[in-house]
Parts: structure tokens; sequence; C-alpha cells
């Protein structure tokens, strides 16, 4: 019996969805376009940088104490420590800690990734954030590893950039693989379960609410022994961001001017988002710029004394050495 040119096209597409679901796995994991691939892994930059801070700072000890299979011979973090928080503070952190672990976990199963990338946590290195954010040596050196205040104001400096970087990343998504809202499978466990950048997107939104909330409280208390308040950190540090990021308001401190404000009814500003209230998006390269302090996709520095890893940071640092 001949077929139809249409029948045998709708055969050929037919066998070839079965053989890539049945078949595309490379260790396990889904097969996805390039593109796709290199904003999926881009991320454990960041949750690298997160999950080593929270650990450190909560138990003083990190990966290679906890999952060294994760940090996966990455080079151990400059100057982080434990952190003098009360016990509150101290358990809000232990659980973003494991949540972190759960999110490097997450992504190494859609990608391959990389080790961990040498990350600088010292008092110095957060130290000079706040120096630029300020425009002036503070004195004394701001110290996050001090305090419950200080540390919260730190938290403020890199989980936000994260998340901004997850909203960007998840339009950009080709595969209908690394968009899901929670973890899959597809045929009958033929491809493995994974959770996507939406879901971790969800985490690290409420972890970023749940620090602005809690520095929102104190947004009017000065910090000590500074003459600036809590909210004067979050502003500072908010236009440094955009600053570096080189590319328009993406970020706002805990109080903002009225007509910045939610529907330009509220100068609280609990929750950082654009005029219609919807949450902003950062590209890797913004995100580079503002973790590398220098304002430049291609020249490392600040918590990335080498630069970050994975195909989207190693092609800018190309590109500068060339």
């Amino acid at each position: 019996m001949l077929l139809s040119s249409s029948t045998v096209g709708l055969m050929m597409i037919k066998a070839y969805l079965i053989f890539l679901f049945t078949f595309a796995t490379v260790n396990s994991r889904p097969i996805l376009p390039a593109s796709d691939s290199d904003l999926t892994e881009f991320p454990l930059n960041l949750e690298y940088l997160e999950a080593e801070y929270f650990l450190f700072a909560s138990m003083g000890r990190g990966l290679d104490s906890i999952r060294p299979d994760l940090a996966d011979g990455g080079p151990p973090p400059i100057g982080a420590k434990k952190a003098n928080l009360t016990s509150l503070t101290n358990d809000i952190i232990t659980q973003f800690a494991y949540q972190e672990i759960g999110h490097i976990r997450a992504i190494k199963k859609v990608v391959k990734g990389f080790p961990r990338p040498l990350l600088n946590l010292s008092a110095e290195s957060f130290a000079k954030v706040i120096n630029d954010a300020f425009g002036e040596p503070l004195s004394p050196p701001f110290d996050p590893y001090s305090n419950d205040i200080n540390y919260l104001i730190s938290c403020y400096i890199i989980p936000y950039v994260g998340l901004t970087g997850y909203v960007g990343a998840n339009p950009k998504l080709v595969t209908p693989i690394s968009k899901q809202s929670s973890f899959i499978k597809m045929s009958e466990n033929l491809l493995p379960s994974f959770e996507n950048l939406r879901g971790l997107l969800g985490v690290e939104g409420g972890q970023d609410a749940v620090f602005r909330t809690l520095l929102y409280e104190r947004a009017k208390e000065k910090v000590t022994p500074y003459e600036m308040t809590v909210a004067d950190f979050t502003n500072k540090i908010s236009g440094l961001r955009n600053k570096l990021g080189k590319n328009g308001v993406k970020d706002e401190g805990l109080i903002v001017p009225l007509d910045q404000g939610a529907e330009k009814k509220v100068e609280g500003n609990v929750l950082s988002a654009d005029e219609d209230s919807i949450s902003y998006g950062r590209t890797p390269e913004e995100i580079l710029r503002i973790l590398y302090g220098t304002g430049a996709e291609g020249i490392p520095g600040g918590f990335y004394p080498k630069g970050a890893d994975g195909a989207i940071a190693k092609r800018y640092l190309r590109r500068q050495n060339e």
C-alpha cells in the first residue's frame, strides 16, 4: 500500500520523537540545545556562591565537608567563615544553605555543569562592594560576619542578582524540558526527573523576599557604627548594581521615592519590581558585570577572582584575552 507524503512525514516525525525521548540521554541527562544548556548551567556560578556563603556562615563549613561530590574538585572558597548570628537568623540561613545544595544537584541533573569556581567570600570582598556602593571607604571596614544586620545586608548583595538572572533566562529557553514548572518524567522514566529554572526561581524569589522582609523591619535603624540606615545601605547597593549592570534600573532599595513605589502610592518597597509590579530580569552579561564588580563581563574580580565558569562566562573571558 502506498502512503501519502503527508503520512510518511508524520511517521518520520513520530519515529524521531520516539528516538529522542528514548535515547536522548548523556550520563542520564537530557540532551538540550546548546543555548539552553549554556543558560541552564550558568546559574551554577551563583548557586555555588550562595551555597558556600550560607553554609559557612551558619555552620562554619562548606561543600567540601557536606557534599564534596557537588564541589567536583573546585578550589575552596577564600575567606569564608562562621558568622556571629542569632539563633533565628542562623536557623534561616541553615535552611537556605541546604536549599542551595539541592539547587546545585538539580541543575547537574540536567546539564553536566562544572566544578566550583574560585570564590572570594572574605570580609574584604564584601567591604569593597559596600565601599563602591557608597563611593568612599567605610571606617571601620564593613564586616558581613560580625552580626545579624551586617550579614543580612551582605545577603542583600548576592541572591537578588541570581533571582533576576533566573527571571531573565527563562523566556530565552528553547525547549519545554528546560522550562517545565516542576519535576517531569518522559517516556516512562526513560528520561530522568529534574527540576527546571522556574522551580529554582520560586525558591530563590522566596529567599530574597525573606531577606528583604527582615531588613525592611529594620529599614530606619542605623547600622552600627555608621551613620547610615539599613535602607541607605540597600539603596546604595541597588544603585551600584544598576550602574555595573549598564542596562537601566533593575534594582531598587527598601524605601524609594513615591513615584517609584507600587502604583506610585507607597514608598515602602519590600519587593523590588517594575512599574507593573513584575520582577526584573537580567542577562548573564549583566550578572557577570555585577558579580565581578568591574562593570565588564570579560574582566573578572569581586566574588570571582579568576572568573566564573561555564560556556557563557568562558566565552567573554576568551574575548577579553584575544
